[in-house]
């Protein structure tokens, strides 16, 4: 059998995302990008993990690097003067928690997907229970296919103020608290290490970053279930640090 493949994985919480074009792209997946993509869902099927769901923004990303391959007649991660993954992804549009991808090089697309899932790494990818997105880029060379797989966790671009009625409703379901309109002392209090901000004193603050807000922190689901907490107050902040990921940054202040 005649190929070549990496496989690449990138995880972490924070940062947000930019748009970007990748020019001359197909109006939808080729045929053996449409047998790549069934071809990874039966498997994850077969595992009981959930669906992969068709991304346009990491097919850009995809697009753009497997056209680089293809110019080049090689394999690789990343060519100089291109940038790595996260920020690929970033530049396309995608917002993510987690980021991962495969590369090959094969004759056809049956052959490249036998060659992913019998290589420990690029099986990993294929079958990670965290991501819930792909996208994926077939380019012909002469005999040869060249495949950029790229898979994320996608996270929605939520303003801060869609992120606190978010928590906010979640605290409603889960307690009788109270909650107040956010303020400014809410936010501030989110952006800050430790302590509040504002003269009303909180009985209990939690801070937290999440990449999903369909669900809350279990320390602050069992300080709701006390009953102690009459009132909270939910405050977003932009989240800090490595900005090619993304994630929500929270404070929920709890008073009685």
């Amino acid at each position: 059998m005649n190929f070549r493949l990496i496989p690449v994985a990138l995880f972490l919480y924070c940062g947000v995302a930019s748009a970007a074009s990748v020019s001359k792209l197909v109006s939808g997946p080729t045929v053996a990008e449409q047998y790549l993509l069934s071809a990874a869902n039966v498997e994850r099927a077969q595992r009981g993990l959930q669906p992969l769901h068709w991304d346009r923004a990491l097919y850009e990303a995809a697009s753009y690097h497997a056209e680089r391959m293809a110019e080049r007649e090689s394999i690789s991660h990343r060519y100089v003067g291109e940038p790595e993954l996260m920020a690929r992804g970033q530049q396309a549009g995608a917002r993510f928690s987690v980021i991962s991808e495969n590369v090959a090089e094969a004759p056809s697309a049956v052959m490249i997907q036998d060659a992913w899932m019998n290589s420990e790494k690029h099986r990993e990818n294929l079958l990670d229970p965290r991501v819930d997105s792909i996208g994926i880029r077939v380019i012909g060379r002469g005999d040869h296919l060249y495949a950029v797989e790229d898979f994320d966790r996608s996270v929605t671009s939520m303003s801060l103020e869609e992120q606190e009625v978010a928590v906010g409703q979640l605290l409603q379901l889960r307690s009788s608290v109270t909650i107040l309109p956010t303020t400014a002392d809410a936010r501030r209090t989110c952006s800050m290490e430790t302590g509040y901000a504002g003269e009303r004193r909180p009985w209990f603050v939690m801070r937290y970053t999440a990449d999903d807000l369909t669900k809350i922190p279990t320390m602050l689901e069992e300080r709701l279930a006390t009953g102690n907490y009459n009132a909270a107050v939910v405050g977003a902040c932009p989240a800090e640090g490595e900005h090619n990921f993304t994630a929500y940054s929270i404070a929920v202040l709890l008073y009685r």
